[in-house]
């Protein structure tokens, strides 16, 4: 076998290889099965990143959480503050009244 036989037999080899067999090394088949899982994969991970139950809702959970926090802390203290306004009034509205009857403070 001569160097231009070894060329034909090599241009004919080369000519018959689909193309995924020349760009990646892969047969037809396992080139599509690649191809499918890495799609899957990729809209498994879309689906984690965006869907109902995602790490985008998680976060956005935590961020409404931390709020809610900080308006119960921001409520309590000023209910702390109208209930002593309340029973300052009272205590007033209670002195005012036992002296309008009659009694001695």
């Amino acid at each position: 076998m001569n160097y231009q036989d070894h060329n034909q037999i090599l241009d004919s080899s080369i000519s018959e290889e689909s193309f995924s067999e020349r760009r990646f090394g892969l047969s037809t088949g396992k080139f599509f099965l690649v191809v499918g899982l890495i799609v899957a994969i990729l809209f498994y991970l879309s689906v984690l990143i965006f869907g109902n139950n995602s790490l985008l809702v998680l976060i956005n959970l935590e961020e409404y959480q931390t709020f809610l926090t900080e308006d119960i802390e921001r409520l309590k203290s000023e209910n702390a503050s109208l209930q002593k306004q309340y029973f300052e009034l009272k205590e007033l509205d209670a002195d005012s009244g036992s002296t309008q009857r009659g009694e001695q403070p």
